[in-house]
């Protein structure tokens, strides 16, 4: 069993570090064009053009903030917790599931939201939608996956079913993955590109430093019980502070 987090882990690390536009905040694909550009064609079932549509700019702009803010909730929700149990105080049992909980809505809302063409809300059908060549739609539901994934594997641990240290490396690469990615997202001719890349630049340092603290929290060898919770109050307050800037985002 010991062997299941490190291939979660180098599959995570593998699909998202693979692509130099991936999303990890969950926005849709097609939020950060240029309206001029922002007719897409689809295809059927039989490789033809089914329809061309325009998505209004307020709307892709409304979507694309409502992502980041909903995210923002949760994380500042599940940072609070974990800030909590670092500094000890009597939580009940099962605030501990709060940060799986909240993993778990953020996968959902990717694979639902993410991409509003794709399955199951769009056009596009559920093989289209995962196998087609929109790589970057694949990337957001595969990113959806691993984070429920990772949820799952949270919640293993907070029951006490794996107790082993190297379980805590898929939250840490997922986190990580997910900072780093933001430094090299792509938003094409969005007119407010500028704004957005800096937001996003912020976001991702922050993640860095969360993902780095949460890892030295789990993994610094010979650490006393003082200094990891040091580490994870580190965690929790850059977690809450990420949630905090995903709150302020707008475009």
């Amino acid at each position: 069993m010991k062997r299941w987090p490190f291939l979660l882990s180098a599959l995570l690390f593998a699909s998202i570090s693979s692509t130099s536009i991936p999303d990890v905040q969950i926005q849709a694909g097609s939020d950060h064009q240029n309206p001029a550009s922002e007719t897409r064609a689809t295809k059927d079932h039989h490789g033809g053009h089914a329809d061309e549509r325009w998505e209004e700019p307020h709307r892709g702009k409304a979507s694309s903030e409502f992502t980041h803010h909903v995210t923002g909730s949760l994380e500042v929700i599940f940072g609070l917790v974990e800030l909590g149990a670092a500094l000890q105080y009597p939580l009940p049992y099962w605030t501990r599931f709060i940060l799986p909980g909240a993993l778990g809505l953020i996968g959902g809302f990717t694979l639902i939201w993410s991409d509003r063409d794709a399955w199951p809300l769009g056009s596009l059908s559920f093989v289209a939608t995962f196998f087609g060549d929109d790589r970057e739609m694949i990337e957001h539901k595969v990113y959806g996956i691993l984070t429920f994934a990772t949820a799952f594997f949270e919640t293993l641990r907070r029951i006490g079913k794996v107790r082993h240290p190297a379980w805590a490396a898929p939250l840490v690469l997922l986190v990580l993955a997910g900072g780093l990615s933001l430094f090299v997202h792509s938003h094409g001719n969005h007119p407010e590109a500028a704004k957005i890349q800096f937001q996003h630049s912020l976001l991702g340092i922050v993640d860095v430093g969360a993902a780095f603290s949460k890892g030295l929290a789990s993994w610094l060898p010979r650490a006393s019980s003082q200094t990891r919770n040091r580490w994870n109050m580190a965690w929790a307050g850059l977690i809450m502070l990420s949630g905090l800037l995903l709150l302020a985002y707008s475009e």
